[in-house]
């Protein structure tokens, strides 16, 4: 399955849905990541507060951006399609979080890695994940 869909990334029938997917990803990546340096360095959180906090906030952002441009072939459209999509993308990302915070927290506790950086490669590494799922089963 994962074979199947890296191959259809360059040129098969969901390129143009993941390379939405892409920039719109970085484009939440980047407020995740400027939500987590003003939670942990000016508000002085926890780190791991401040990401679930930061990871939360660029779930319903992410949500509102896949909805209308990603996944625009198969929006959710309608108050109750709306919600019953923002929830199931909750709850897809929300079992993504527990990825990305275990990512986050072995890169800075055990390499050293400065937690914003640590932060984007969690980032990368629970996107496909987030990807696959978003797509089969909030859009699907």
């Amino acid at each position: 399955m994962i074979r199947a869909v890296l191959r259809d990334l360059a040129s098969g029938p969901i390129a143009g849905q993941m390379r939405r997917f892409v920039v719109g990803g970085a484009l939440t990546a980047g407020l995740q990541m400027a939500l987590l340096w003003l939670f942990v360095d000016i508000a002085e959180l926890n780190l791991y507060v401040g990401a679930t906090v930061a990871i939360e906030i660029t779930i319903v952002c992410s949500y509102v951006l896949n909805n209308a441009w990603t996944f625009r072939a198969t929006r959710n459209t309608g108050v109750a399609d709306y919600l019953s999509g923002l929830l199931k993308t909750n709850l897809v990302r929300g079992t993504a979080i527990p990825i990305q915070l275990g990512v986050l927290a072995a890169l800075v506790r055990w390499v050293g890695v400065m937690y914003l950086v640590a932060n984007a490669v969690a980032i990368l590494v629970s996107g496909v994940y987030r990807f696959v799922l978003d797509s089969q089963w909030t859009w699907g």
